[in-house]
């Protein structure tokens, strides 16, 4: 069944070009091609970011939180207590009142003890300030860095200035060494926010199910673009997103150190470029370049492209839904103050 699969998985007809086969895709006369299992290198390239992201968290964030005043507030534990903890796991966070009532009596306890400890046990749940200010520094120092060097990579390339040229000569299109690492790097950092999503700061599940969706479908969409020699309108879709990324984590810091005019300023600039990047240049750049302009070079469209232009629509929805609550945040900041 395994093999079977894996013959579907790999049929040319869903990944290129009618007539092309993967036997094309062998490096040949000074052309490098990209291969799927390349891809494999993303999981341990993400223990590297990790691990970059604990030092750079503990001797670099912390220093600069305490230099903006952020203290690090120790919370008081609740004493060990295997039956309210089994029931805080299990059943409620927040019990009632009379709920409240029977655990004391099965505690051999107060109300008035019991009440302290689940509301301890809650506090514990609660990501500090500074856990949350070193979590926007990860961020931010990631996105700015891949914003600087994508642009390194992609300034002096012709599809960046003429997305035409993007199906230029494909899908016999070489890899250059930049883009192996643009991808690779990028890639390993989506793997790496998965791996930490039960240790980074909790948000609700309304809030955590699109970062989830949003995290799933860019390694989909990096490693299928990998897999198809999409590579160069991929470098591009990642420079749209990520150097936007960066002003909002900014915004985040300087909110959790209470510079609020800052914060504020950050956040319009965060506005104002996401509004231009997602709403504007990703869905009448880069969907039309995908959309659109592959009826040009082929009369047979490939089931790759309906794939990955359907992921690339999911994303646009989720532009949309993060455009929205952005849009809310401005109404109430312009007219609430």
């Amino acid at each position: 069944i395994l093999k079977t699969l894996n013959s579907w998985f790999w049929w040319e007809n869903i990944w290129m070009p009618i007539n092309c086969t993967w036997a094309d895709f062998v490096d040949r006369d000074g052309l490098v091609f990209p291969k799927p299992h390349q891809l494999y290198a993303t999981i341990p390239y993400a223990f590297v970011l990790l691990i970059i992201r604990f030092f750079s968290e503990r001797y670099v964030a912390i220093p600069l939180a305490k230099a903006l005043g952020i203290k690090n507030v120790r919370r008081v534990k609740p004493q060990p207590n295997p039956v309210l903890e089994s029931y805080f796991r299990e059943c409620s966070r927040h019990p009632s009142q009379s709920e409240i009532q029977g655990l004391a009596k099965k505690c051999n306890c107060t109300v008035h003890l019991v009440e302290k400890w689940f509301r301890r046990r809650r506090n514990l749940e609660i990501p500090t300030v500074l856990r949350k200010f070193q979590e926007a520094f990860w961020r931010f120092s990631f996105y700015l860095t891949t914003s600087i060097v994508g642009f390194i990579f992609l300034y002096d390339k012709p599809w960046f200035y003429d997305i035409w040229q993007a199906w230029d000569g494909y899908p016999f299109q070489t890899l250059l060494p930049s883009q192996y690492w643009y991808y690779m790097v990028e890639i390993a950092f989506y793997w790496s926010l998965l791996f930490t999503l039960g240790i980074d700061n909790k948000r609700k599940a309304s809030g955590c199910a699109p970062h989830v969706v949003h995290h799933l479908a860019a390694i989909a969409l990096m490693s299928g673009s990998w897999c198809g020699n999409y590579v160069r309108l991929g470098t591009l879709v990642i420079f749209v997103h990520d150097p936007v990324d960066f002003w909002l984590e900014a915004a985040k810091m300087f909110n959790y150190a209470r510079w609020k005019k800052t914060c504020n300023v950050l956040f319009i600039i965060f506005s104002i470029a996401f509004f231009i990047t997602r709403m504007i240049l990703f869905p009448f750049w880069i969907l039309r370049a995908t959309l659109y302009q592959p009826t040009y070079y082929s009369t047979t469209p490939v089931i790759a492209y309906f794939l990955f232009n359907g992921m690339l629509l999911v994303v646009q929805g989720l532009h949309l839904y993060w455009g929205y609550l952005i849009f809310k945040i401005l109404k109430r900041f312009i007219f609430q103050k």
